[in-house]
């Protein structure tokens, strides 16, 4: 049995994260998970649950679909 290779989920949690003055473990303990997964996210290895996403726009003070998108982001926005 074959596995489908997942779409992409382009994200922009650095870039808010490090806006906010937030370094990864702040964030990751603010949404109850490692470190590690935030830089997973962040280099695009990693797809959030739903229920991750929604803690991540929580922490971020922003809504999910300013950080998490099935297209690219234009730069600068």
């Amino acid at each position: 049995m074959s596995r489908q290779k997942e779409d992409p989920v382009y994200n922009r949690v650095e870039e808010l994260r490090s806006t906010r003055g937030l370094t990864r473990q702040q964030l990751a303990d603010l949404v109850g998970v490692h470190y590690q997964t935030i830089g997973y996210l962040e280099r695009g290895e990693y797809s959030p649950s739903l229920i991750l996403a929604f803690k991540i726009a929580k922490a971020l003070d922003a809504e999910i679909p300013e950080i998490f998108s099935i297209k690219p982001f234009k730069k600068g926005a």
